[in-house]
């Protein structure tokens, strides 16, 4: 029941910042194309930097999670393209939503709650590689207008690559200015949540039965690689839970900003999210009870 709490402790808030959204863009029907770029453009490499570059985390101590993230991304992905051909969905729109999860505002909070700080890394190590493929070949599947060298040059491709730099050298800024970084970055996560909100006011039947394959296809597809990637890696305790929390959380708010952007059935992506986001008082205990 104490760990049912936590993830109340985490999902409650989550709707309810959607929830604000919503009822904000039904009165006033806003147009967040500037909100969604500053959003990826600013505040997501700023939040993926100051992770990485934080003192507390050492990239050394977690290379089979980041093995093993990498693994479980892209075979996720090789499982949801039949999947949307089966299901008439388009690939562009469900293989990322299947590919790439939820952990960062929802993932990091958890990992801290159910591992304590000294697991905290690990966390994190899976959050940058998720982030770096999620913003290379994620963004290339969801449109073909996803250039690969405006990719690579990126602002948030940029602030990963720096982020791992500091992780491997130590070197970064003084903790003032990472601080400051810090603060901006994390306003990321509240902005996602509430445009993902006024995105669901766009929201039709169909799309929502886009939305529950999508939501069911995450966690179960991410346990089903999760559970013997973990055996073939040889991870143990808290290293083979993280990796199986990870596996089991659901899709990633920031693939709504994405689908934005390039106009991919965003409406969809959201409807994916917000279910998957409530199935999470599920799927994530499970993953908690077979990894620990």
């Amino acid at each position: 029941m104490d760990l049912l709490s936590r993830i109340a402790d985490v999902i409650i808030p989550v709707f309810l910042i959607v929830a604000i959204g919503y009822g904000y863009a039904r009165r006033k029907a806003p147009d967040l194309t500037s909100f969604n770029r500053i959003a990826l453009d600013v505040l997501a490499p700023l939040l993926v930097y100051s992770a990485l570059a934080s003192r507390s985390f050492v990239i050394g101590d977690h290379v089979p999670l980041l093995i093993g993230a990498t693994v479980l991304i892209l075979g996720s992905g090789l499982m949801a393209w039949p999947l949307a051909r089966a299901f008439g969905a388009q690939p562009r729109t469900l293989v990322p939503v299947v590919m790439f999860n939820n952990c960062g505002n929802m993932g990091l909070p958890l990992a801290l709650l159910a591992f304590g700080q000294e697991n905290f890394g690990a966390a994190v190590a899976l959050f940058s590689v998720s982030n770096l493929l999620h913003f290379s070949l994620g963004a290339r599947i969801t449109s073909n207008a996803a250039r690969t060298r405006d990719l690579l040059t990126s602002p948030l491709m940029i602030g990963t690559l720096l982020g791992f730099a500091s992780a491997f050298t130590e070197v970064r800024p003084p903790e003032v200015v990472l601080s400051g970084l810090k603060l901006l970055g994390d306003a990321l996560l509240p902005m996602m949540l509430f445009a993902l909100g006024a995105r669901l006011t766009a929201l039709t039947r169909e799309g929502m039965v886009l939305g529950l394959l999508g939501a069911l296809a995450r966690p179960l597809i991410g346990l089903a690689i999760g559970i013997p990637l973990a055996w073939a890696l040889g991870v143990e305790g808290a290293a083979r839970a993280q990796l199986l929390l990870f596996a089991a959380l659901p899709p990633a708010v920031i693939q709504y900003m994405l689908a934005d952007r390039y106009h991919q059935e965003p409406e969809k992506v959201a409807a994916s999210i917000m279910v998957g986001n409530a199935l999470a008082v599920v799927f994530v205990p499970l993953a908690l009870a077979i990894g620990l």
